[in-house]
């Protein structure tokens, strides 16, 4: 999992930065666990643009992730490493020996051959998913239950892990990727190791076109619009916008958004970082 720097043939390409894709083994995805996807561009059911700067892109069906691995105590054999072009992280091929075949997020480390478990006779190795009350105490974890029997929710995307730092009662105590420390009921799954594809962050995309196959159209800066449309547009020649704000108004800076009897914050033991 690595990145290649492309020679400069073109200007799109000087200064392109992607990944080399060396950990993909295959192009074709499992016929059995696609699923097809609409593209709605932005329009709601009148046609009505409702959100912006979505619209193209490059035709794509869906791949059924297990997110919930209750498939416990059967060992899987991983046959293929895949990229989903619905997500950041690459994902895995998993045959089971009851004949089940299902995807998982790949972690980093996770190769073709190697064998999966997951519930409470699995060991803490890599890509065996467990709960966290059996999980050795400072394991690097992703694809973590927010609730037990719910399915992975959190620290899925590329490159993500948590740490399980300690366990107190019930509640097993988390370190999140976004460096918030927070209690999860130990009866929740998690799987061992990182997500694979850490380099995705470092990506260049090299010209705009690369977003335009991603689906995102251009993106108008607010400055650069008249007052009726924005509250930083406006003023005379090039004005700064005053204070960063959304279309609605709402400071995008030291604004706290979050509701502030919200049920989940007495799990919360420090915040994430600023």
């Amino acid at each position: 999992m690595a990145l290649k720097k492309l020679r400069p043939l073109t200007p799109g390409q000087r200064f392109k930065l992607v990944s080399d894709y060396s950990e993909i083994t295959t192009n074709t995805p499992e016929k059995s666990l696609i699923a097809p996807q609409t593209r709605s561009g932005g329009r709601n059911n009148t046609g009505k643009m409702t959100m912006r700067y979505m619209g193209g892109g490059h035709k794509k069906a869906y791949r059924i992730i297990d997110f919930k691995r209750d498939n416990d105590g059967v060992p899987g054999t991983v046959k293929t490493i895949e990229y989903d072009p619905n997500r950041t992280a690459r994902i895995a091929l998993i045959h089971y020996k009851d004949g089940d075949k299902r995807y998982i997020i790949a972690p980093q480390g996770l190769a073709v051959g190697q064998t999966v478990v997951s519930g409470k006779d699995a060991t803490p190795e890599v890509g065996n998913t467990l709960y966290l009350s059996d999980i050795p105490l400072g394991t690097i974890i992703h694809n973590i239950e927010l609730r037990p029997g719910q399915g992975a929710a959190m620290a899925r995307s590329a490159g993500t892990y948590a740490q399980l730092s300690a366990r107190d009662g019930k509640y097993a105590v988390l370190r999140m990727p976004s460096g918030e420390v927070r209690m999860v009921l130990i009866t929740c799954k998690a799987t061992v190791g990182a997500v694979s594809n850490p380099d995705h962050s470092l990506e260049i995309h090299g010209k705009a076109g690369r977003k335009r196959w991603l689906g995102r159209r251009p993106r108008t800066r607010p400055v650069v619009m008249n007052p009726v449309d924005h509250p930083m547009g406006g003023g005379e020649g090039r004005a700064s916008g005053g204070h960063p704000r959304s279309r609605k108004g709402l400071p995008a800076k030291g604004f706290k958004t979050r509701y502030k009897a919200k049920a989940s914050n007495k799990h919360i033991i420090e915040r994430r970082k600023k």
